[in-house]
């Protein structure tokens, strides 16, 4: 069953431009790894974001949960790391994990 890798970002919007460039090859990175499929962005219009912060959605496509366990296990925290150390405070990230209904 496909399975959806959701990130939801509030970014600042002193920083949006910047953060949507990297944004971009951080997706291209992810999908290089074995079992992603695809991913979309969105921006987000409901909810809006916090006051100076602009709402992004990336949604990743997986063939299965095991290569979703595998990038959290394996990649993740350095990939994660790589954002952290460029924008520091200026964004912020939820993620949840979606299974294709049955």
């Amino acid at each position: 069953m496909k399975i959806v890798y959701e990130v939801n970002i509030e970014v600042d919007a002193s920083a949006h431009d910047d953060y949507r460039i990297w944004l971009r090859d951080h997706i291209a990175d992810i999908l290089a790894l074995p079992g992603f499929t695809g991913a979309k962005m969105f921006e987000v219009l409901d909810p809006l974001p916090s006051a100076g912060r602009i709402g992004l959605c990336v949604q990743y496509a997986l063939k299965e949960r095991a290569y979703l366990d595998d990038y959290l296990r394996d990649h993740a925290p350095r990939l994660r790391a790589e954002g952290l150390a460029r924008f520091g405070d200026r964004f912020q990230a939820t993620r949840r994990i979606l299974h294709g209904a049955r």
